[in-house]
């Protein structure tokens, strides 16, 4: 048995300063932007939010601009293959998650626990393996 909930929405933001989504998003939906350390803050931040909600990330990216969902899983394998059997297939593994897409053309990543109450609330989807 393993476990899964959507645990982000990403603004993959196609800018030359990350800060000019910073500033946007935070106002536009009046919720604080927290920066990221001085090694990723070039590449990411997030909105608070309450944590009964999924986070809302903000990722300066390469490609074209869009909003990206992310999976939480506590079995990332178990989690790719259970989504496999519904239609979607993988688009690219990477080291800490997986890039899969929708029968529908949608992407979408598995990634391991985002959020900081995972599996300490009934909030969260059990699959049989």
């Amino acid at each position: 048995m393993h476990k899964s909930r959507l645990a982000a929405f990403v603004l993959d933001s196609q800018v030359s300063d990350i800060e000019q989504a910073n500033k946007f998003w935070e106002q536009a939906l009046g919720m604080p932007c927290v920066r990221s350390d001085e090694d990723w803050k070039d590449k990411y931040s997030s909105l608070e939010t309450p944590v009964s909600q999924p986070n809302l990330l903000i990722q300066k990216v390469e490609h074209q601009s869009h909003i990206h969902l992310d999976i939480e899983t506590d079995n990332i394998e178990a989690e790719v293959k259970r989504l496999l059997n519904l239609g979607a297939s993988v688009h690219k593994k990477m080291e800490r998650w997986v890039v899969m897409e929708a029968p529908t053309g949608h992407r979408f990543y598995v990634v391991q626990p985002q959020r900081s109450d995972f599996g300490s609330t009934g909030e969260v989807n059990q699959w049989d393996d």
